[in-house]
């Protein structure tokens, strides 16, 4: 299905809801390719092409609010599913609420070129070059130095393109489009005593010449792994901690939840009434910024199709907004903001890790999180963690089955200082952060 007709046919939809009795209607119309190759000791393993062409659509009839969704658009199952979908929302609770905003906050910041969310070589990328990547990715592990130590390694491909529009009763139309790419490695290590230490390095873009060769990939996976060697806890207590860049988005991450309207309005967010005041440090300082070209969580446009700006979330410690939608603003009172984050971007230090690490006499480096529980509400949170500890920036032990915990509401007034590192490839660019004092429970 072309472009064109996923136009015509959203139209056509929208059209018919109406007529059918609803008051206001979105359609959005989607369509995705995905494209996945595994390949293991100097084999293809795995190989698959996907490709789904969906519709949602969201309902108010009589000012009560349904959403539906259906990969089956032949014209007399559309039909059916419409009719019944107009049915089923006016046997609900009115929700006038749920009306859609004016078509005066509607619209797209930046066009989808602007954004350079598309890759336009994924159109020329034939099977044969998908291999021959993966097979010198799988290279460049087998001439490693160590290769003797790993037990076993497989590589992955994967690339997508997908593209939707969207068009609302009160005018609004807008279309998204983009290419994904991703590859990498996982390796196990064997040591004495039976451990199957594992790790992997996987990098994502829109764009592939923004992906890292593939000797840092080969390299990478190897030295995540070398530290899982030997590894084990240290005693509990209190310790500054490094949260490597990559992952910081395992405490960062929580905010998200209480952030939002919905958590608000449901009385569970820990952040409730803390607007314009202090939840952290100086050196706490987040943006949301959807309009970052290439950029994994760049749009046009929020959920509610409202145009898409950037806009502080917490400055210097202080927390400037919430997320909230054209719904809860309602329901809350307050005027809307955006429905949901898009790029969030900490603002970095001026010194490396090793530079900041080398001046403490302790610090645990965590590199990665394993399982572990948060809670909205009171901001409690408690994760099993891997990683090194450093003595003045040299690693003198692995570490594992060890947990971090504590209270969101205290942890970032604990942020010391951010590193110079930003990590890129995915939607939270933030750097390597140092907590000046945080609970670690192990021996």
């Amino acid at each position: 299905m072309s472009i064109e007709q996923l136009w015509e046919l959203a139209r056509t939809t929208l059209k018919d809801a109406q007529g059918m009795g609803a008051e206001e209607a979105t359609v959005s119309l989607s369509r995705q390719t995905e494209v996945n190759l595994t390949r293991r000791a100097g084999r293809l393993e795995q190989a698959t092409q996907a490709t789904s062409l969906s519709l949602s659509l969201s309902l108010l009839v009589e000012d009560r609010f349904s959403g539906h969704s259906t990969s089956d658009l032949r014209p007399e199952a559309l039909r059916s599913f419409l009719q019944k979908a107009v049915a089923a929302t006016r046997a609900l609770e009115p929700e006038p609420e749920r009306r859609q905003p004016p078509l005066s906050d509607c619209g797209s910041s930046l066009t989808p070129e602007q954004l350079d969310l598309c890759d336009p070589s994924w159109e020329a990328l034939t099977i044969d070059q998908r291999r021959d990547r993966l097979e010198e990715l799988e290279k460049a592990v087998d001439a490693l130095p160590q290769r003797s130590q790993i037990l076993s390694a497989t590589c992955y491909h994967m690339d997508s393109s997908g593209e939707s529009v969207r068009v609302m009763s009160n005018g609004f139309e807008g279309m998204q489009r983009g290419t994904g790419y991703g590859w990498g490695t996982s390796i196990t290590l064997s040591e004495p005593g039976g451990r199957r230490p594992e790790a992997t390095s996987w990098y994502s873009s829109n764009h592939i010449s923004e992906l890292p060769g593939i000797e840092k990939i080969a390299q990478e996976a190897w030295m995540k792994a070398e530290r899982r060697l030997g590894s084990g806890p240290v005693d509990s207590g209190r310790y500054p901690m490094l949260l490597d860049a990559p992952i910081t988005g395992r405490i960062l991450g929580i905010l998200a939840g209480p952030l939002s309207g919905a958590e608000l309005h449901q009385g569970r967010s820990f952040l409730a009434g803390k607007l314009n005041t202090s939840i952290g440090s100086k050196h706490l300082h987040l943006m949301d910024n959807p309009l970052i070209p290439r950029a994994p969580g760049s749009r046009a446009f929020d959920s509610d199709g409202l145009r898409a700006k950037a806009m502080p979330i917490v400055e210097d410690g202080v927390l400037r907004n919430y997320y909230i939608g054209v719904y809860y603003g309602r329901k809350l009172g307050m005027a809307p903001t955006c429905g949901g984050r898009s790029n969030w971007i900490l603002r970095p230090g001026s010194r490396s890790p090793a530079e900041i690490t080398k001046e403490l006499p302790k610090c645990i480096l965590v590199t990665g999180f394993l399982g572990g529980n948060s809670n909205g509400l009171t901001g409690d949170f408690s994760f099993g963690v891997q990683g090194q500890l450093l003595e003045y920036g040299v690693p003198t032990k692995n570490l594992s089955e060890m947990n971090v915990s504590g209270n969101l509401a205290d942890i970032f007034h604990h942020l010391q200082e951010p590193a110079s590192d930003v990590w890129t490839w995915s939607a939270l660019r933030s750097p390597s952060l140092l907590f000046d004092s945080v609970d670690f429970s192990g021996l």
